[in-house]
């Protein structure tokens, strides 16, 4: 009978204990975020450019219960590889971007989120010109303090200018709940 009250005791205070954690500062209130982002190259992208990195950062602030607006802008640089065409070997230059954006992020459980954008793609290059983009990712935030919470997220952009660039996108961010 001792050890039933003991288990029944250890459980319950391993469930209040679980309870008494930090909640993520997003489902609260505003906050920023600071990101490393790395992207990888799909489709005709994947012809000239082997990876991209960058950073970015992040805003939300609150809407609706669960909905966070989500304005965001960074850094991108890809890298070009080496592409033989008509037996002739050169390498594609590496170029840069800027992208910005602005959506919606849907809590789907406490810390698990989905989320779209929509924005552009500034490009740093002499006549790179501007193209429109869309980003629906998926991600999840750890709170690891009062205020402070890890995020990783994972998306599908894709940019569109007489023709379409994609790539897969990771993002580590720290993000500060103001």
């Amino acid at each position: 009978m001792k050890k039933l009250l003991l288990s029944l005791a250890l459980v319950a205070g391993l469930g209040l204990a679980a309870n008494a954690q930090t909640k993520d500062p997003a489902m609260n209130g505003s906050k920023i975020g600071v990101g490393a982002d790395f992207a990888f190259p799909m489709g005709d992208l994947k012809d000239g450019y082997d990876f991209g990195v960058g950073g970015s950062l992040n805003f939300q602030a609150p809407i609706a219960n669960k909905l966070n607006f989500v304005g965001e802008a960074g850094y991108l640089s890809f890298t070009g590889k080496e592409v033989t065409f008509m037996g002739v070997t050169a390498k594609a230059p590496s170029f840069g971007s800027i992208p910005v954006k602005a959506g919606v992020r849907y809590f789907l459980a406490e810390n698990f989120y989905a989320q779209g954008q929509l924005g552009a793609a500034f490009s740093t290059e002499s006549g790179g010109g501007t193209s429109f983009l869309y980003a629906p990712s998926v991600g999840v935030e750890f709170p690891v303090a009062d205020k402070m919470a890890i995020d990783f997220g994972a998306r599908y952009e894709g940019w569109s200018n007489n023709g379409t660039a994609s790539f897969i996108g990771l993002r580590a961010a720290l993000n500060f709940g103001l």
